[in-house]
């Protein structure tokens, strides 16, 4: 079932992989499943393809039946359309902040690190260790050496 792969969660795509006809894949919540209803959608359809119910816990749903299906369509709109409120919110936030000067962003502060970086580098030191000595990602010990170079 190479289709399952394109999933993001690598965790879903490996329960998904795994169930089996019969069974019952058990989340907590609708919104740990799926980020969207079109995401849901290829879920449900991966589970009932494979003969596999879906129970949600917190809102005590359970894709066995036709009322389930239903609630489980209207629940996973309704969460998709709460998040893009959220995010809508979030961008007019942070639009307000910057035109009042109170918006600067995150602090880069794997760039405050390049000369200790530098300094480990010229010792020797293999870049996955610099990245554990100075607590930033081997991503950005890449990303500080390449804007030094």
């Amino acid at each position: 079932m190479a289709a399952l792969g394109r999933w993001p969660v690598p965790r879903i795509s490996a329960a998904l992989e795994f169930v089996r006809e019969g069974d019952t894949l058990i989340v907590t919540k609708l919104d740990r499943l799926a980020r969207s209803v079109r995401h849901l959608g290829e879920i449900v359809e991966t589970l009932e393809r494979k003969k596999v119910g879906l129970r949600v816990l917190d809102l005590g749903l359970d894709t066995g039946n036709a009322t389930g299906k239903l609630m489980l369509n209207v629940l996973g709109a309704v969460a998709q359309f709460e998040r893009e409120m959220m995010l809508e919110r979030q961008r007019e936030g942070i639009a307000k902040a910057k035109a009042d000067g109170k918006y600067r962003g995150r602090k880069p502060t794997a760039q405050f690190k390049q000369a200790e970086a530098l300094a480990l580098l010229a010792a020797g030191t293999p870049k996955r260790e610099i990245a554990r000595k100075l607590c930033i990602s081997e991503r950005s010990v890449y990303r500080v050496l390449s804007a030094a170079a």
